[in-house]
Parts: C-alpha cells; structure tokens; sequence
C-alpha cells in the first residue's frame, strides 16, 4: 500500500475508533440517547412495555356523542374545544394509547393521559411550525410517561410540557385547555361533539383498565424524587402554574366549598370551578375564558412541583 494509502487508512481506523468509543461512551435506555438529558439519566426508569409497545392513536375516528354506546355515565373522558370544534377522549381508551395524534383543523394537536400519574394533557403538537407525530416512548420520569417525537426521537415529559433529550431538548409544548369529567357531565354540556371511536384499529377490551386497582391503591409502581404527604397519593387535584409560582387545589378540599374559589396566584385572578357531582373541576381567568390547568393524582402533582402552595379549607 502506497503511503498515502496508509495515511488515509491510519485517519479512517483513528475516526472510526473515536467513533466507537464516544458512543460507548453514551448513555442509552430503550434506544434513546438520554446522555445530556435534563433530567439525570439514572431517573429515567423502563416502564416495562417497549417502544411503541403501548400503540398511540394515529388515525383517530369519531363518532357523533348521541350514538356513542361504549360509556357509561360516571366514565371519565377528557374534552377538548378548540378551533370550533368539540371532542371527547374516553379514559377507558387512552389507558391502552396513552397518545392520540389528532387535527383541529389545520392544526395539530396530541391528546396524552398518563394511568400512572391520572394526568391529562393536550398540546400544540409541532416545533417552529412543524409537526409532531407523537409515539409512546416506553418509559418514565417520576412516574410520569416520556414522549417521543417520531421526527428526531427527542423524548418529552408529558408533565414538564418540555423535551428533556434530543434536538428539541428544552424545547417545550404549548398546552390547551382540557376538561377532565365525566361522560355524563360532558354529554349534557356538549351534546353535539364528537368521540373518539372504539374502532383504533387495535384489538383491546376497552370495558376493562389494564391498571386494576391502581387508582385506590396508596402503592406507587415506581419511585419518585419527591415524596408527597397530607393527602391520599392518589387524591386528584387541580394544579395550576402562572408566572412561576404552582399552587393545587385537591378535590377534596374543593368539595368542602361552595363550588366557586377566587383566588391570585402569580399575581393573576383566577377562579376554580369545582362540581360535585361529576368530581371535576376547571379554572377560568379574570376575562372568565377556560385556562391551562393539570388535574393528576397528588403524588404527580407535588414531585412535579415540590414548592406547590396548596388550598386548604381553614
């Protein structure tokens, strides 16, 4: 081999070495490289499902809400109104999805529920007005779910709203405002909205949860960093976040009031709507318009938010 040859060869196996050794050099779970996460990468936990072994929704269908016959009144759905149009999300389906890929018009939307953390959320799904596809990552931090987009494999905690790996790393979502209820409550409001339909294209009994008690239990599947105390793990609350300063409101405390709380937080007037009969409650603000606001099981909200003020009744 000539000597230029050789020279070429020698910087090939010398690039092809460092190559190899920055990536064992790296940091991998379930595929994702989680080596400058914001998170530390030794809290991001396998939640036993591969990727994409929990299948999101990405052809959602819908059907009008006076044909639904799937729901019982008490089910949970999760309802969104947005760009003139009115949807409901059954629980009972996004326990086996986690993520429905929807449009609002022409705009993109994820729909997310996390079992484990009772948490809802629904988001503006693109990045410098591109869109996301949003799949189920198969793991967790905080016990909370880890999207990824199919894009650039970027990971995002549903409950931060932010990228926590990848390009879009501190990157975070913009959220619309969800009503956690019930289906009877949601039917009576919106008779004429449309429902996701049980035909995903997946087979799953959708009559029955994949978590069984989990939602009356005291016991966690996984750990958290902040341990949450004074109320039942599970006990929902309604938390909000403006201006930096969190605040929750459990239910119940909320159900010890009249119904209606006005309150400042982040210097913002705001008003939590609490119903009894359906377990639900909303908050609206000053301008009297439904604002951004996370209903999630206590233990969520407070590893989340561990400095959370908390409305008590005196």
């Amino acid at each position: 081999m000539h000597a230029k040859g050789l020279t070429l060869f020698a910087l090939f196996m010398a690039a092809a070495y460092l190559w190899m050794a920055e990536a064992e050099s790296r940091s991998y779970k379930s595929g994702f490289d989680v080596t400058d996460a914001l998170v530390p990468a030794d809290q991001i936990l396998p939640g036993g499902p591969p990727k994409d072994g929990i299948p999101s929704i990405d052809r959602p269908k819908f059907i009008s809400a006076h044909k639904v016959d799937y729901l019982d009144p008490e089910d949970r759905v999760l309802g969104l109104i947005y760009n003139g149009q009115e949807k409901a999300y059954p629980i009972a389906i996004l326990n086996w999805h986690e993520i429905v890929n929807d449009r609002f018009g022409d705009a993109p939307v994820a729909v997310t529920f996390c079992p484990l953390c009772g948490s809802g959320i629904a988001f503006r799904s693109e990045q410098n007005n591109r869109p996301l596809s949003f799949g189920v990552s198969g793991l967790l931090y905080n016990s909370d779910m880890l999207l990824y987009d199919r894009g650039t494999e970027s990971l995002w905690s549903q409950i931060r709203m932010q990228a926590i790996s990848g390009k879009y790393k501190g990157k975070r979502l913009q959220p619309i405002a969800l009503h956690h209820t019930t289906w009877s409550d949601w039917l009576a409001r919106y008779p004429g909205s449309q429902v996701l339909s049980v035909d995903t294209g997946f087979s799953r009994d959708y009559r029955r949860s994949p978590y069984g008690d989990y939602e009356t239990s005291r016991a966690l599947y996984f750990p958290v960093e902040f341990a949450a105390k004074g109320y039942h793990p599970k006990e929902r609350v309604i938390g909000v976040s403006i201006a930096g300063i969190d605040k929750a409101y459990p239910f119940v405390e909320l159900a010890k009031t009249g119904g209606r709380i006005s309150d400042r937080v982040g210097g913002e007037a705001i008003e939590i709507r609490y119903d009894v009969d359906s377990q639900s409650a909303r908050v609206f603000d000053a301008a009297g318009e439904m604002t951004h606001s996370i209903v999630a099981f206590w233990f969520a909200w407070y590893t989340f938010h561990p400095d959370t003020l908390l409305f008590q009744v005196e």
